[in-house]
């Protein structure tokens, strides 16, 4: 019989229940050890310390950048001030605490961070990896296939197995994709339809929200599905209209009963009712269009991925208040036996968003290549955007393609998204146009801590390494214009060096003689 994890885990218990029996034994031997050796007053002085420490608040200054906040303003040569990892304050001329951590951001842009609405395992470790793979590779002797007495506990192995699917459980605060995704200036994703901050080294308040959308399917190949999908919409439509007239009812009628909920699909109730959003896979013309008019009959918004031939219908679809999910460089050739505009253009997304549909863009692998497919996954998600733009897509509505439209299909657009009063502190520091291809990511801040910094990882430091960066002192106000200050320190040091040196016009004299001199000796020279 060959083993597998879940058997190992059975015949393993045995002995973790020994080595537990054997520990709770020998606990009163050993425990008083630690207090005789660091003393009761040493004990409690490092719980002060540690107190004071949780107690104490925590500032993030970004001082002297260009803050595009994502809601349409551009703050030229301002400050963001971040409490406990949530923006206090926007503007000019902000007093900066002593205790605050600065970060210089002059000459520099200042972006919300990016969110990849949809995202591979690879940049966390999967939350749905089968019992197997958490295990690890593990080596055994073959048994004999004959005895297979433990076959009916496995529903009890994946009970105890059962706690190691959490989000906190799977994440790798030290991956390299991790570090990846920071430095593409990706602070938000989403690991099996949960909405997690990509946090370095820690693992606290990951979850931002959890099961948003449910997936439908919508396809005229499988006509028998689209009728099982109208059908529980309909079920769930009459439904909700019976619960709204029991509602009403007075208080007095206390015998009549609610609505029988048997046969009625809750997670269509939650799409009706605006809880969750559903969310379809369709491509072709004809899906679109029907799909369209279903959402505008129910009255609900769908998010659609993929939507290649998404311009054709693109006035239908913006009237259902649809949101696409769409690759700009996915190509699909015209099919000449239709009468009708088919295939791709580059021109989908603008033309989407003209008629009202809200635009998210993806690359077309959704992890880190690292094999060579440069410009085809989440590394390069700036440069995707830049193929929207190259289609008429305004700079504004591409801006919004990677930060508060993904915001808000995940429900957390109350959080990030956009830079705000009020709002986490998820922000990237740019040494350029974030939509640029030369562009770098020079700072990625999650919680109003900086997670990355070009100079102090591998991948980038060496590529246009930053120049000497000048110290602001906290405790004082940050000036309005930073450069007036420079020039006139600058002036200062002229003005100063000037009084020790001669003038121009003296140098200029002095060194006219010594050159004549030096003339007067190579005419004798020649002459002898």
């Amino acid at each position: 019989m060959k083993l597998n994890s879940k058997t190992l885990l059975f015949l393993s218990l045995p002995l973790l229940f020994s080595f537990s029996s054997m520990a709770s034994s020998m606990a009163p031997l050993t425990f008083n050890a630690p207090r005789v050796l660091l003393g009761d007053d040493d004990k409690k002085g490092e719980d002060a310390d540690e107190e004071d420490d949780e107690d104490r608040d925590r500032y993030l200054a970004v001082i002297g950048g260009d803050v595009y906040s994502g809601n349409g303003s551009v703050m030229r040569g301002a400050s963001i001030l971040a409490k406990n990892g949530i923006i206090e304050e926007i503007g000019h001329d902000l007093w900066i605490p002593e205790e605050a951590e600065v970060l210089n951001a002059k000459g520099m842009r200042v972006y919300p961070g990016m969110i990849a609405v949809e995202a591979s395992p690879n940049i966390v470790v999967s939350t749905s990896r089968s019992a197997d793979e958490g295990l690890g590779d593990l080596h055994v002797h073959p048994v004999d296939e004959e005895i297979d007495p433990l076959a009916v506990f496995e529903a009890f192995a994946d009970e105890l197995l059962e706690g190691r699917h959490s989000v906190e459980d799977s994440y790798d605060p030290f991956s390299q994709s991790l570090v990846l995704a920071l430095s593409s200036g990706i602070t938000s994703t989403v690991s099996n339809g949960t909405a997690i901050k990509l946090k370095r080294g820690e693992i606290d308040d990951l979850v931002m929200s959890e099961n948003s959308q449910v997936s439908m399917a919508w396809s005229s190949k499988n006509p028998a599905g689209r009728r099982s999908l109208r059908e529980k919409f309909e079920a769930a439509s009459s439904y909700l209209r019976d619960y709204r007239v029991w509602e009403k009812r007075p208080k007095s009628e206390e015998d009549t009963k609610a609505p029988s909920e048997k046969g009625v699909d809750k997670n269509v109730v939650a799409v009706l009712t605006g809880q969750k959003r559903a969310r379809f896979t369709s491509n072709e013309q004809g899906d679109l269009l029907s799909l369209a008019r279903f959402a505008q009959q129910y009255e609900f918004r769908p998010i659609i991925v993929g939507c290649i031939e998404g311009w054709t219908v693109a006035d239908e679809l913006g009237r259902a208040g649809a949101t696409a999910i769409i690759t700009p460089r996915d190509r699909r050739d015209r099919n000449e036996m239709l009468n009708r505009e088919s295939g791709s253009t580059i021109e989908n997304a603008a033309i989407l968003y003209e008629h009202g549909v809200q635009i998210a863009i993806i690359p077309s692998n959704t992890g880190f290549d690292m094999g060579g497919q440069s410009g085809r996954d989440l590394m390069h998600l700036p440069i995707e955007v830049g193929f929207a733009m190259r289609g008429g897509l305004p700079e504004s509505a591409a801006l919004d393609s990677v930060t508060v439209v993904p915001a808000r299909l995940l429900g957390i657009s109350h959080r990030v998204g956009t830079l705000e009063e009020g709002k986490d502190c998820d922000l990237i520091v740019t040494d350029g146009d974030l939509l640029h291809y030369q562009t770098f990511v020079q700072y990625t801040v999650v919680d109003g801590s900086i997670a990355y910094d070009k100079q102090k990882e591998i991948f980038f430091a060496h590529i246009r390494p930053r120049a000497t960066e000048e110290v602001f002192d906290p405790g004082e106000e940050v000036a309005e214009d930073v450069d007036e200050a420079v020039v006139e320190d600058s002036e200062a040091a002229t003005d100063e060096s000037s009084e020790d040196s001669p003038t121009d016009e003296e140098g200029a004299d002095e060194d006219s003689e010594e050159e004549s001199d030096e003339g007067g000796d190579e005419s004798e020279e020649d002459g002898r």
